[in-house]
C-alpha cells in the first residue's frame, strides 16, 4: 500500500498521496519494530522449548530460516531506513525504489516462512536417516503440496488486514473532523482493495480447504465438527463439540451442504474423526477458531461492498454510522488471522511435522513451572505492547490532524516536490 501511495504521488503530484505515504510510513515502522521484538522469542524457543524440532528436522528448517534472514529481513530492514529518513537525502526515484524493495523484502520474508510452515504440514523432498531428516530435493521441500495455497491465502489475508486498518484509521480521522485528501484518498483505496480481495480470499480459502481435505483430513474433520465418516455431510453452522460423546450439542446445520463445498458433490464422502483414533487435534478450539475466521470474512465482505456502494459519490459527506462501522472493523483482520493460525497450528496436532515428528517428541525438558512462568511473562509483555501499539496508532491519527502537525506534513511534502523538481531539472 505504501508503494501504491508513492506511485500515485509520483504520477499525479497530488500532495494528499504524499501526506498519506508519510503518515502510514510511521505506522509501518511501528508495526515492523513490534514484529521484530515479538518474533525474536521464537529463535530462543527452538532451543529452550522444542530442542527435538531442530535436532530432527534442523537440516531443513535451519536453511529455510537462514534464507529468510539473508534474502528478506536484511533487505527490508536496510531500505526501511531510506524510506523513513531519505526523502530529502536521495532522489525521488531512489526513494521509490527503496519503498519497492521494502515491499519486496516483506513479501519474500513471507515466502520463506510459509515455505517452512507448509513443509511442516505437508512434508516431502526428504528422507529420514538415523532419526534425522535430510533434504533430497529442495524444490519439493519449498514448493510442497500446500505451499502455494498457504502463501496466497496468507498474503491476501495480510492485504485485507491492512485494508481495514487503513479504512478504520482514516474513518477515525474523518470523525475527528479531517476532510483532507490524505484521509479520503487512502480510505477509498482501502475500501476498493477490500471489496476486490474478500471474494478472492474466499476462492483461495476453498482451494486451501480442498488441499487440506486431501493431505490433512483429520484437521478438516475437526474444523467441520465431523465425528463419523459419512456421505452427504451437513454444514454445521453452530454446535458445541463434545469429545466424550463424540457429537455436537445444540447443532445447527444445513443438510449435505458440507459435502458440496468440501468435495463439490452432494453425496461426497468426508472422513470423520473416528478414522484417526487419538491422532487428531483437539476439536473444540479448531472448530470455533474456524468459524470465527469465516464469520469475520463474511463481515468483511458485507462492510467492504457496502462501503464501495456507499462511497460511489465522491462528493458525499460520510455519515457517522458508516464511519463507526469502519472504525469497529479496524483490527478485524488481525483477529481473523489469529483465528486462522489457531486452525492451522492446533489443527496439525498431535504433530509438529505432520506424520514425521509429534509435539511430544520435540518438547524439551523444561518443567511446567518454567514454561508457565515464561509464558505468563511473555503474555503480559505482549498484551502491554498491543495496548501501547493501539494507543500510539490512534495518537498518531489525532496528531496528524492537528494544525502544527498538518503544516509539518505539508511542508515536508512540498519539500519533496521541490526536491523532485530540482532533480528532474538537473
Amino acid at each position: 500500500m505504501l508503494l501504491f501511495f508513492k506511485l500515485k504521488f509520483n504520477r499525479t503530484g497530488d500532495l494528499g498521496w504524499q501526506s498519506a505515504y508519510q503518515f502510514w510510513t510511521k505506522i509501518f515502522a511501528l508495526t515492523f519494530a513490534l514484529g521484530v521484538v515479538s518474533g525474536v522469542t521464537m529463535s530462543f524457543q527452538f532451543g529452550t522449548n522444542w530442542p527435538g524440532f531442530m535436532e530432527t528436522v534442523g537440516n531443513i528448517a535451519g536453511p529455510l530460516l537462514a534464507y529468510e534472514v539473508l534474502t528478506a529481513f536484511f533487505l527490508e530492514a536496510t531500505f526501511l531506513g531510506i524510506m523513513l529518513f531519505g526523502t530529502q537525502r536521495v532522489s525521488a526515484r531512489m526513494h521509490t525504489l527503496a519503498t519497492f524493495l521494502v515491499a519486496f523484502g516483506t513479501t519474500l520474508s513471507a515466502f520463506w516462512i510459509i515455505a517452512l510452515n507448509s513443509w511442516m504440514h505437508t512434508p516431502q523432498g526428504f528422507q529420514m536417516i538415523g532419526g534425522k531428516a535430510f533434504a533430497t530435493n529442495w524444490l519439493e521441500i519449498i514448493f510442497n503440496p500446500s505451499m502455494i495455497y498457504r502463501l496466497l491465502h496468507m498474503l491476501t489475508a495480510s492485504a485485507l488486514t491492512v485494508a481495514f486498518l487503513i479504512a478504520g484509521i482514516c474513518a477515525y480521522r474523518y470523525l475527528k473532523g479531517s476532510r483532507a485528501s490524505a484521509v479520503l484518498l487512502p480510505l477509498r483505496a482501502a475500501i476498493t482493495m477490500a471489496a476486490i480481495l474478500v471474494p478472492v480470499q474466499m476462492v483461495l480459502g476453498d482451494l486451501h480447504g480442498l488441499n487440506t481435505l486431501h493431505y490433512q483430513p483429520a484437521k478438516l474433520a475437526a474444523m467441520e465438527g465431523i465425528w463419523k465418516t459419512q456421505r452427504g455431510v451437513p454444514a454445521i453452522l453452530f454446535g458445541w463439540p463434545d469429545s466424550q460423546t463424540q457429537s455436537n450439542h445444540y447443532e445447527v446445520a444445513i443438510p449435505k451442504l458440507g459435502s458440496l463445498y468440501l468435495t463439490h458433490q452432494w453425496e461426497g464422502e468426508v472422513k470423520g474423526l473416528d478414522q484417526f483414533k487419538d491422532r487428531h487435534p483437539p476439536v473444540r478450539p479448531v472448530f470455533f477458531a474456524f468459524r470465527l475466521m469465516v464469520g469475520i470474512g463474511l463481515l468483511m465482505l458485507l462492510v467492504a461492498w457496502w462501503g464501495k456502494f456507499y462511497m460511489r459519490n465522491k462528493e458525499r459527506v460520510l455519515a457517522p454510522f458508516f464511519l463507526r462501522a469502519l472504525v469497529a472493523m479496524t483490527f478485524s483482520g488481525w483477529i481473523a488471522i489469529l483465528a486462522g493460525w489457531y486452525v492451522t497450528e492446533i489443527g496439525r496436532q498431535p504433530y509438529l511435522v505432520y506424520g514425521v515428528l509429534t509435539t511430544a517428541q520435540a518438547a524439551g525438558p523444561a518443567t511446567f513451572a518454567q514454561l508457565g512462568s515464561t509464558l505468563v511473562m511473555y503474555l503480559c509483555l505482549y498484551i502491554g505492547l498491543i495496548f501501547a501499539y493501539v494507543a500510539t496508532l490512534f495518537y498518531l491519527a489525532r496528531q496528524a490532524d492537528n494544525p502544527t502537525t498538518t503544516n509539518d506534513f505539508a511542508l515536508s511534502a512540498t519539500g519533496a516536490v521541490s526536491s523532485i523538481g530540482v532533480k528532474h531539472d538537473a
